[in-house]
């Protein structure tokens, strides 16, 4: 086994490659002799190789003397859903979100849907699986794996709390699910209300993601944003949403099929929740800021930056009682939804958004395009092993870059604001006038860039091509369009 697969915040590499389906055998041990469950939630998303890894966790389990609460096909969210309503003492969904369909993994939490983190007992467990031996340990106890327990009616009451949804206004909207479950969901959720679904894209789950372009079911991918693009373009839609593989995640684009950026999304359901509560801390990453920041202090709320990654994202708003978080990446979580992350409620706050207040999505995010343009996060594939060395490059030309650079604590990767001159600062910011973050992926082999300004879309493109210029002349290969660019072709 590559212990390479245990990764921040959940485990995922090749299958047959890094792993076989006996070291997920090890792990289901190792996860027991750790947090010492007496019952255990598991379910697995669509991939071909997902109930082959079910059986072997499951069998792990059991051998282990644990007692099995089968969710059989799921989405990590419903996972999430599963743990706090049935009380089990943890849970595993076998997953590899929006990866192709070669790779898998798992996400893992304790009880409450607590997650288990590089820092809260992953790295434990990939010591512990090690030194699990298969000796005496297979068929202990000889019991079966139950029967799938149904709570789909139960998970859909759940996120029907959310919102009134007889109290939506009409809309047509696009649906793409990337093959994953998230259609047939929505599908269950959305019947009977106004909203009508004018187009559906690879709704039907499909492990083998073979119709997706590239085989990839990441919205985020240029050619995949393009379809849901087109959809909207074609059917003339009010707005489209789009989830990654495992439904955790979830994206929208606006009745022009222009994408809208994550941190506007926040900002959007920041100020909702705020104002319907009254007050509240919200969580962020450092990768877009800005909109989110105003947002918040706007509507009285607590703005809290935070490390990217469902498990840390969770954790903190475990420990301050948040209201709400949100990340670049698609990630939305809620303190109603026991602090996790959710693929559905997003869409529908987004719909009450719209119809409580009788705008379209464009015409809520545009003023934020306007006063906050965002890069998108732009990736750079680099050796692993110069990736850290090209962090350190562009760090040692902070002051290259621009003018009066002030350092951000380091709360993910590298953060710094810019002043494009001391007569220049802008008053609704106090912090500058364009700022940089840049990371390294938590999943994927790559450097993340994100770039913002205050109400300046030229010195936005003029940045960001400055510091991808300065990556890729150490060796970084460009893996996203620039925005503009992909604007400009459409």
């Amino acid at each position: 086994m590559n212990l390479d697969i245990f990764r921040a915040y959940d485990i995922r590499g090749i299958f047959g490659v890094d792993f076989e389906a006996i070291d997920f055998y090890r792990i289901a041990h190792a996860f027991v002799d750790r947090f010492q469950p007496k019952i255990v939630a598991l379910g697995h998303d669509v991939r071909k190789s997902s109930p082959m890894l079910f059986q072997k966790v499951a069998e792990g389990l059991i051998d282990s003397g644990v007692n099995i609460l089968n969710l059989g096909q799921i989405s990590t969210d419903m996972l999430y859903f599963a743990v706090v309503h049935y009380q089990t003492d943890g849970g595993i969904v076998i997953s590899a979100s929006h990866n192709p369909a070669e790779y898998n993994g798992m996400k893992l939490v304790r009880r409450h849907a607590t997650p288990i983190s590089a820092d809260t007992g992953l790295l434990d467990l990939r010591n512990a699986s090690e030194k699990v031996t298969l000796s005496g340990k297979q068929k202990k106890h000889g019991r079966a794996i139950p029967e799938p327990v149904p709570f789909l009616d139960a998970y859909l009451k759940h996120l029907n709390s959310f919102t009134d949804l007889q109290q939506l206004s009409s809309k047509r909207i696009v649906i793409n699910a990337n093959s994953g479950l998230a259609g047939q969901i929505a599908e269950r959720l959305l019947a009977g209300t106004l909203i009508q679904i004018c187009e559906r894209l690879f709704t039907q789950p499909d492990g083998t993601f073979s119709k997706i372009p590239a085989g990839r079911p990441d919205p985020l991918r240029p050619e995949n944003r393009e379809l849901t693009t087109m959809a909207v373009k074609r059917t003339k839609a009010d707005l489209a949403v789009a989830w990654d593989a495992d439904a955790d995640r979830c994206f929208f684009f606006d009745e022009n099929g222009v994408f809208v950026e994550g941190c506007y999304i926040t900002a959007l359901l920041a100020e909702k929740l705020l104002r319907e509560k009254g007050e509240g801390t919200v969580i962020f990453d450092p990768r877009a800021v800005w909109a989110v920041e105003n947002a918040v202090v706007s509507a009285n709320g607590t703005p809290l930056l935070n490390r990217c990654g469902h498990s840390f994202i969770k954790s903190h708003m475990q420990e301050t009682d948040a209201l709400f978080a949100g990340e670049a990446s698609g990630h939305y979580y809620f303190r109603e939804n026991f602090y996790a992350d959710n693929g559905m409620i997003p869409l529908l706050l987004v719909l009450e958004y719209l119809s409580q207040n009788r705008t379209s999505l464009a015409e809520s995010v545009d003023r934020l395009r306007a006063v906050y343009p965002v890069s998108g996060e732009i990736n750079f594939s680099f050796e692993t092993h110069h990736m850290r060395n090209a962090m350190g490059v562009v760090q040692q030309e902070i002051y290259a870059l621009g003018n009066h650079p002030c350092m951000e604590m380091p709360v993910d990767g590298l953060s710094v604001r810019f002043h494009t001159s001391l007569r220049r600062l802008d008053n609704r910011s106090g912090h500058g006038n364009w700022r940089f973050n840049l990371r390294e992926s938590n999943t994927e082999p790559l450097l993340r860039l994100n770039v913002e300004t205050i109400g300046d879309e030229g010195l936005l493109i003029e940045k960001t091509m400055r510091i991808s210029e300065k990556l890729e002349s150490i060796g970084g290969k460009r893996q996203t369009k620039f925005r503009w660019e992909s604007e400009k072709s459409a």
